[in-house]
C-alpha cells in the first residue's frame, strides 16, 4: 500500500502519476496552446522529481539538471513554441486526433502492457523502482502515440518532446540519474532541436502554406 511506504517512494510515486496524466492530457487536448502549456507543466514535474531524487541521494549534480529541465522544457522550449504559434497564426487551429476517443483508449492499453512488462523486474528491485519504470515506459509509448495520431507537425514536436520527457524521467528516477557529461549533451540536443523545429515550421508554411503533415504525404504521392 502507498501509506506503508517512505514518504520519499510516495512522492516519487505521485509525481510519476501526475506526469502520467499529463500525457493522457497531452492526447485529449486538441488547441495547441493549452497542448504547450501542459507540457511545460509535464516539465516542471520532472524537475520537481529530479530536484527530490538529489535531496534525497545527495547527488548536487542532480540539482543541475533539475535546474536544466525547469529553464528547457518549463521555461524555455514552451516559450519558443509558443511564439512560433502565434507568428505562424496557428494558435486557434484544431490539433486533435481524428477519433480521440479511440486514442485515449490505446493509451490505457499501452499503461497496461507497460505494466505487464515491468512486473518481473519485481524480482529484482523495489515496488517503486518497477512503478516508475512501467510509468516512464508508459510516457515514453503515449509520447510515440502522439506522434502517430496527429497529422500537424506542431503536435507532432510536443510528442517528441513528451517522448524525451519520459526518457529522462526513468533516468532520474529509476537510476538517480546519468553522468552529467551525458545529461548537458541531452540538454544540449533538445535545445537544438527546438531551434530547428521552429526553423523547419517557417519552411513548410512558406512552401504549402500549411503545418498539416497529411498534405506532405500527399505532395510525395504526386510526385511519384
Amino acid at each position: 500500500m502507498l501509506e506503508q511506504l517512505p514518504l520519499y517512494e510516495q512522492a516519487i510515486l505521485t509525481l510519476a502519476a501526475m506526469v502520467m496524466f499529463t500525457s493522457f492530457a497531452l492526447l485529449a487536448q486538441n488547441r495547441v496552446v493549452p497542448m504547450i502549456h501542459i507540457f511545460a507543466w509535464q516539465g516542471l514535474l520532472v524537475a520537481v522529481t529530479t530536484a527530490l531524487v538529489a535531496f534525497d541521494s545527495g547527488k548536487h549534480d542532480l540539482y543541475l539538471s533539475a535546474i536544466m529541465t525547469i529553464a528547457l522544457k518549463a521555461l524555455f522550449i514552451p516559450w519558443l513554441l509558443h511564439r512560433l504559434v502565434k507568428r505562424l497564426g496557428i494558435d486557434r487551429e484544431e490539433h486533435g486526433a481524428e477519433h480521440p476517443a479511440t486514442v485515449l483508449m490505446i493509451g490505457a492499453g499501452l499503461v497496461i502492457f507497460c505494466y505487464y512488462v515491468a512486473q518481473p523486474i519485481e524480482q529484482l528491485s523495489a515496488s517503486v523502482t518497477r512503478n516508475t519504470i512501467a510509468i516512464s515506459m508508459a510516457v515514453v509509448l503515449l509520447g510515440m502515440l502522439m506522434l502517430i495520431s496527429r497529422g500537424k507537425a506542431v503536435a507532432q514536436v510536443v510528442g517528441f518532446m513528451s517522448l524525451e520527457n519520459g526518457l529522462f524521467f526513468a533516468a532520474v528516477a529509476a537510476t538517480h540519474g546519468m553522468p552529467m557529461v551525458v545529461e548537458l549533451g541531452v540538454a544540449f540536443d533538445v535545445l537544438v532541436g527546438a531551434v530547428i523545429f521552429g526553423v523547419f515550421f517557417f519552411q513548410i508554411r512558406d512552401s504549402i502554406d500549411s503545418l498539416d503533415v497529411d498534405q506532405l504525404n500527399r505532395l510525395s504521392e504526386q510526385d511519384e
